[in-house]
């Protein structure tokens, strides 16, 4: 599986500091931690009225069968642009940076529009094939 391709952002030159003019937000702890990111965002995305979920574990794998419609909210339109190839639950939220419970929402929302199918992960065979093994031996003998 591969990760979906993004450009690498050069760090920005650092800005001449400038003097407070009005009051703003607090600064950043001194331990250079960003300040904790609103909740009323994270109610938002996983507002459902009926409160049921999909069961997803962090191994299922999410495809896309439709491309995201110009009205879709932003998170809806990228999981559908990241579900090209399939992906697990939990690089989804890794790469959109919301905790698994509301992935689980945002992705139970896509599979009642049926916009995402849900599969389970494939489960490779503990031993490999004995006639896959042997025509790997007789062809490597051949040889």
């Amino acid at each position: 599986m591969t990760p979906p391709r993004r450009k690498r952002r050069l760090p920005k030159p650092p800005r001449p500091p400038q003097p407070p003019t009005t009051p703003g937000p607090p600064a950043p702890p001194a331990g250079g931690q960003p300040p904790p990111r609103n909740p009323e965002r994270l109610y938002t995305i996983a507002g459902s009225e009926d409160g049921i979920r999909a069961e997803l574990d962090l191994v299922t794998l999410i495809v896309s069968r439709a491309a995201p419609a110009r009205h879709a909210p932003p998170e809806h339109a990228a999981v559908l642009r990241l579900c090209n190839a399939p992906l697990s639950v939990a690089e989804l939220s890794a790469y959109l940076n919301l905790p698994f419970s509301a992935m689980t929402v945002l992705i139970t929302e896509l599979i009642t529009a049926e916009l995402v199918q849900a599969r389970a992960p494939i489960v490779r065979q503990a031993l490999p094939d004995r006639s896959l093994l042997e025509a790997v031996m007789h062809g490597l003998q051949r040889l």
